[in-house]
């Protein structure tokens, strides 16, 4: 069963799965599929050319698959794509992609993006975030899963934020942040790891303390950016070697960092 408000408005071309609700005064556009037991709030405008999975809930006035906001944009055929179990609050933007980059923009699974939130075109959001109120998200940003944005955080264009990192209110991030990185400031400065939100995620001691060696030969050593990246692969190395314990976790932990760092395109927050 669905369940559409008689004040919806849903277009012939879209697709609802079992169990979508849709409230009152709700604008489901052309080209559109909702998953089964996504709730669409009222007054929630879906545009179209947007896929979303199941098991979301969007709350009122939140703003769907609009055109990006790119003046190059000419009225090409773009995409946005939104995983499961999402939370979307009130008055969020999510904007579709641009055939100048990837053409989608994407949204991960279990992401929840607090009010007046903007993704741009052409963003690519992992799962497991958390965006607080008022973040923004310029064009071509990629987002790992577990990140933190706290409230009225800004993020230039073509930014990376690297898995667990975590922003403080009101940052503004201009470079990349590293994976496990705290930042906070205007512009955004490290201020060591999440400690608190990689155990909150079960991550033990000893890779905690894995992961903040890192972080003191990435900002505290003196050495180059690839000369760090040469350090953490070496480390890397050692523990898969070791193979005891929580070594071949710890690895994994340091393969994520170094292969952000190789991909570093604004360089990295200092």
């Amino acid at each position: 069963m669905t369940g559409v408000h008689p004040s919806a408005f849903v277009d012939p071309g879209a697709h609802l799965d079992e169990g979508v609700e849709i409230g009152p005064c709700a604008v489901i556009g052309p080209k559109v599929r909702i998953g089964a037991r996504t709730r669409i709030g009222a007054h929630v405008v879906v545009h179209c050319n947007t896929t979303i999975g199941a098991d979301n809930r969007i709350f009122p006035f939140a703003s769907i698959g609009a055109d990006p906001q790119d003046k190059k944009y000419a009225g090409e055929e773009t995409w946005l794509e939104i995983g499961d179990g999402n939370t979307i609050r009130e008055c969020v933007t999510l904007n579709r992609g641009t055939v100048q980059d990837r053409t989608v923009t994407r949204i991960g699974d279990d992401n929840w993006i607090m009010a007046y939130v903007h993704v741009a075109h052409d963003c690519v959001v992992g799962s497991h975030t958390i965006f607080a109120n008022s973040t923004n998200l310029g064009g071509h940003v990629e987002v790992g899963d577990w990140a933190f944005l706290g409230g009225a955080s800004q993020v230039h264009q073509f930014c990376k934020i690297g898995a667990h990192a975590m922003t403080a209110t009101g940052t503004v991030v201009l470079h990349d942040i590293p994976p496990y990185v705290t930042v906070s400031g205007n512009t955004a400065a490290a201020h060591g790891i999440n400690t608190e939100g990689l155990r909150r995620r079960g991550f033990s001691a000893e890779r905690i303390e894995t992961i903040r060696r890192a972080y003191r030969t990435l900002y505290r050593s003196g050495l180059t950016l690839q000369q760090a990246i040469a350090a953490l692969c070496e480390r890397q190395g050692e523990l898969e070697r070791d193979a005891a314990g929580e070594a071949p976790a710890a690895a994994l932990d340091l393969a994520l960092l170094a292969g952000f760092l190789e991909r570093v395109s604004r360089g990295i927050v200092r």
